[in-house]
């Protein structure tokens, strides 16, 4: 098993890694809206929070040389489902025509009150 982690993504805020790979199947730890520069929630609404998780587990998958095409699942937890369409909007840009395997939950707490979370798992080929 290898560890990967990133700079440009918040440090992990428990006892666990950004990302385990083992062989070339690489298992994201779940991303929330933490600016790594700050450490504290983004502020700018829903649509910021989703970006500031896309933002996080892009430089993580970077750092493990991945890209978001490498992804095969995604895990999407909301704390509201009004954001849903809002969530696939911002989904969409960064996957563009990739269309991994998916799952989305409405939750009802995520760790400071972020209010959207998002893990991956990945493969190198």
């Amino acid at each position: 098993m290898n560890y990967h982690s990133s700079d440009k993504a918040p440090k992990a805020i428990g006892p666990y890694s950004q990302a385990v790979s083992v062989g070339a199947t690489y298992y994201l730890s779940g991303q929330t809206p933490i600016d790594p520069a700050t450490g504290k929630l983004v502020e700018g609404g829903f649509d910021a929070s989703a970006r500031q998780v896309f933002e996080n587990l892009g430089a993580v998958l970077a750092a493990a040389g991945l890209s978001f095409r490498n992804v095969v699942k995604a895990s999407v937890f909301l704390i509201d489902f009004a954001d849903f369409q809002a969530m696939n909007a911002i989904y969409a840009e960064y996957f563009g025509d990739h269309k991994p395997a998916r799952s989305t939950i409405q939750v009802a707490k995520l760790p400071l009150g972020a209010p959207i979370e998002i893990d991956f798992i990945a493969v190198k080929e």
